[in-house]
């Protein structure tokens, strides 16, 4: 078909409208963000709009499906169908969901038990990639494919949550650092809780002896903080937690100062509520006009067929955002510094390369370059002048420092998508370092993953990393579309306090309209059984809490709760186990490293 377009386009979805059905859990923040991004629907109820249902709540329609459709503006029917998970796995909700693919284990591991997480995790990764399918399956048609029907569950997002994770499970040596419960946050001696950020050892045992804390425990505590993501817990000595205590607050920020760490205390909610500027997750900008040579047509499986993303990203974010570009069909070079990137050998390891790194980037090609060299960021405009995505997560201001950034690469390259995924997106001034657990703490996100009667203390599974990484990938295809639109090219920023803004969304709106911003004691506490544990249903937890389970096996108290209708499912305490767990028949196949990999998150059909 030829390109849909019309001059008035400014949106990537102007022109499209917009119908749903099915429960607010699956529908709300998917209508929220195609509206965003420009489609119309019908008026809706005052009551309604914009509003997404408490977890375990019952729509009267399918609580178990939930179905998305755009048309208009030239375009064929673009159809998702996104679900719980497969009806026979018993896989209901977001509690259950959490339970089963291991989100609990791993958001559990700092507390040495499974632990819900009291955000919507999995369901808000679900919307996102149910997005990022409706903008692919609408690429390919305005690239000349054919319409396609892409089908999304909230379980195969849980399960691309602990990816890493569970990479890890199938690597030849074990971990590098103790899996072990313990972790910051830190508190001074005046109660205030903070987190500690910094990627230099030199600068953790700079702040640390200006704290006058023990030698060995310094030394000691450095490589389980420094894995702590990685792992998802940081088993450092007491020592350590115990020489904050007795310092005060101002004393801690000094010999921040003086070291070059970083701290930054825990927000609240009301706190991040009251200076929301109610911003959307990414910006798309359009600039110069150009042309590009045709690409190979896509195909219905593989939207992005014959389309190259170039990134030069580091950790997770943007290698996790390129990953489901790739995925989707294009062509991913990575721009990697001479010898390779380092974290390729980041332990554990699978036939010699790092299981979490082969994760986030197998599949993709590599060139070696020295970027701070004028050669190699030659070399780089030469790589972008043929792409038609450049990708980063540089800190802010390094791309415009090498010569690399949106209008430098738009002299080679005018209709190039240029993407940068960032911690603050330069919203926030005087924010701390832009790494996971700082932006959890310093917008709330610590006090949202926790229930009330338990201290806030952002997660150490990286939430946000891997949710920036969803709306990076989100932007990107938006940009794509809208370049395709209109022949301009487009620059898409997405941050991590984005996806903070987003992941806590119900729950400021409690809190910036004086309600209880945190949900209520016990929410998502698994129960324990003789030989594990069990996770009811939201809508089930006050019922099944009543019973004694603990004297029975998984399977006898699932059993008991079913006979008084109640709806629960185990909890995956070990990840590995996920290779032959019922509930993801034949879900997790293997790399050819042997790592384990998860499947695709969407289907198209």
């Amino acid at each position: 078909m030829a390109s849909p377009a019309t001059t008035q386009t400014v949106r990537p979805l102007d022109g499209l409208h917009l119908d749903s059905s099915g429960p607010l859990e699956l529908t709300g923040l998917v209508a929220e963000h195609l509206r965003l991004l420009g489609a119309r629907t019908e008026p809706e109820p005052a009551a309604s709009n914009h509003v997404r249902s408490v977890p375990g709540a019952r729509s009267p329609r399918n609580p178990r499906s939930a179905q998305i459709a755009l048309t208009g503006d030239g375009f064929g029917p673009q159809e998702a169908r996104v679900t719980w998970a497969d009806p026979s796995s018993g896989i209901t909700d977001e509690a259950t969901v959490q339970a089963a693919t291991g989100i609990m284990a791993v958001h559990g591991r700092r507390d040495g038990e499974p632990r819900g997480l009291a955000v919507d995790y999995a369901t808000t990764a679900a919307a996102v990639l149910t997005v990022q399918g409706l903008l692919a399956g609408l690429l390919g048609q305005a690239r000349g494919g054919p319409a396609a029907r892409v089908a999304t569950s909230a379980d195969r997002a849980g399960l691309l949550s602990v990816s890493q994770y569970l990479a890890a499970t199938g690597a030849d040596e074990g971990e590098a650092a103790e899996l072990a419960a313990g972790g910051p946050p830190f508190t001074a001696g005046d109660g205030t809780l903070f987190e500690l950020e910094t990627l230099d050892p030199g600068a953790w045992a700079a702040f640390w002896r200006a704290l006058d804390a023990p030698a060995d425990a310094i030394r000691a505590g450095w490589r389980p903080f420094q894995f702590r993501y990685a792992t998802a817990c940081a088993p450092f000595p007491q020592a350590l937690h115990a020489t904050t205590r007795a310092q005060s607050w101002q004393r801690i920020r000094q010999a921040a100062s003086v070291s070059g760490a970083e701290v930054c205390p825990l927000r609240t909610l009301a706190e991040r509520a009251a200076e929301h500027d109610g911003g959307a997750p990414w910006s798309l900008t359009s600039h110069a006009e150009g042309s590009r040579p045709p690409a190979s047509p896509p195909t219905v499986v593989r939207p992005l067929t014959g389309l190259t993303v170039l990134e030069a990203g580091r950790r997770i974010q943007a290698p996790l955002a390129a990953h489901l570009l790739g995925r989707l069909g294009a062509d991913v070079i990575r721009i990697e510094p001479p010898g390779g990137d380092p974290l390729r050998g980041m332990p554990p390891a699978c036939s010699g390369v790092s299981a979490r790194w082969l994760a986030l980037n197998r599949g993709k090609g590599a060139v070696e370059v020295d970027i701070t060299s004028s050669q190699g960021r030659r070399r780089v405009r030469d790589l972008a002048a043929g792409a038609d995505v450049f990708l980063h997560n540089w800190a802010p201001g390094k791309a415009a420092q090498l010569g690399l950034d949106r209008d430098d690469l738009a002299e080679v390259n005018p209709v190039l998508v240029y993407a940068y995924t960032s911690g603050w997106a330069e919203r926030l001034p005087g924010a701390p370092m832009g790494t996971d657990f700082m932006v959890q703490a310093r917008t709330g996100v610590g006090e949202a993953v926790r229930p009330a009667g338990e201290p806030p203390a952002p997660s150490l599974m990286t939430l946000l990393d891997v949710m920036g990484g969803l709306l990076g990938t989100e932007a990107v295809l938006a940009g794509l579309l809208l370049r395709e639109r209109t022949g301009q090219g487009v620059r898409v920023d997405s941050s991590l306090l984005g996806a903070a803004d987003v992941l806590t969304a119900p729950a400021l709106r409690r809190a910036a309209t004086g309600g209880s911003a945190r949900r209520p004691a016990g929410f998502r506490r698994p129960l324990r059984t003789a030989d594990g544990w069990i996770a009811p249903a939201d809508a089930c937890a006050a019922a099944a809490g009543a019973y004694d389970l603990r004297d029975l096996h998984t399977a006898e108290a699932l059993a008991q709760l079913r006979e008084h209708g109640l709806t629960a499912t185990a909890v995956t305490t070990d990840l590995a186990d996920l290779h032959h767990d019922p509930r993801f028949a034949d879900s997790i196949s293997r790399d050819t490293h042997g790592a384990p990999a998860v499947p695709d998150p969407w289907s198209f059909t």
